[in-house]
């Protein structure tokens, strides 16, 4: 699944490969694209120019020259794949956007869930969402109010996204191995005046664990349009189960949380 690096990857190709372009034509080509971008939502986007494309959190947004708004989630396996205007169609392409420029751009995906939605000029408001984990906006200060009334563990509670915007299940881990933090760590015993630390801690491993991980993670299969990203991930503690941790040595063990499987060290996360 696409996490915050992999969708701000994503969104920087959209953005070199249609920036400025003018769509001609939207095709939806799966039932389940076609309850989220009805035939007048598509007649709507035809003839506008793409003046902006953004990220936040894991929802990619193409701003229009009239101020509405194409909403992109690519969910488990969405993805994007270029070509030109006329080409071959891409396996499992569910929405299809060609522009005057003649470039086609294909929201790939293979189990159909992710999602584009369009919104009316001026009508998007993003959900509720906490602060990107790499801007200024995510100080300590913010992480702690935003756990203050959590008792849940901390691992699926970074998963919130409300908490802290597009962190998903692999960097939740990451950064709390990072943080020599135990993810059963009730996220309000975070919070106390003497735990200053340990919350500096829990935001410097969020960040760091972004800031290296590679963009192309998700793309180690190649991506659509032929280009050659297989660089190999090392996680620190993620999907290691009975590894031995790099730190200390000891063996990581796995759990579930929330129905998502949690990865960590039991002896230096405490």
């Amino acid at each position: 699944m696409p996490e915050l690096p992999e969708v701000e990857f994503a969104a920087r190709r959209l953005r070199s490969a249609v920036l400025g372009h003018t769509l001609t034509a939207v095709d939806v080509l799966h039932p389940s694209a076609a309850r989220h971008l009805p035939p007048a939502h598509r007649r709507a986007l035809v003839g506008r120019q793409v003046s902006l494309v953004e990220r936040r959190a894991k929802i990619q947004l193409l701003h229009l020259d009239d101020r509405s708004v194409l909403e992109v989630h690519f969910r488990m396996t969405g993805d994007w794949a270029f070509g030109d205007v006329g080409g071959d169609a891409p396996r499992f392409e569910r929405v299809r956007l060609d522009t005057r420029e003649g470039m086609r751009v294909s929201l790939v995906d293979s189990r159909a869930f992710a999602v584009v939605r369009w919104h009316a000029p001026d009508r998007f408001v993003l959900p509720d969402l906490g602060p990107e984990p790499l801007s200024d906006d995510f100080t300590v200060d913010a992480l702690r109010d935003a756990l203050a009334s959590r008792r849940a563990p901390i691992k699926p509670v970074l998963l919130d996204q409300r908490v802290v915007a597009g962190v998903g299940n692999i960097y939740a881990s990451e950064a709390l191995w990072l943080a020599r933090i135990s993810p059963e760590t009730p996220a309000n015993a975070l919070t106390g005046a003497r735990q200053t630390a340990r919350l500096t801690r829990l935001r410097d491993g969020i960040q760091e664990a972004l800031r290296t991980a590679p963009a192309t993670r998700y793309y180690n299969r190649g991506i659509h349009d032929g280009s050659p990203y297989d660089e190999p991930q090392e996680w620190r503690v993620y999907d290691r189960e009975g590894q031995a941790c790099a730190r200390c040595g000891s063996r990581i063990v796995r759990s579930v949380q929330a129905g998502r499987s949690t990865y960590a060290c039991r002896k230096c996360q405490r």
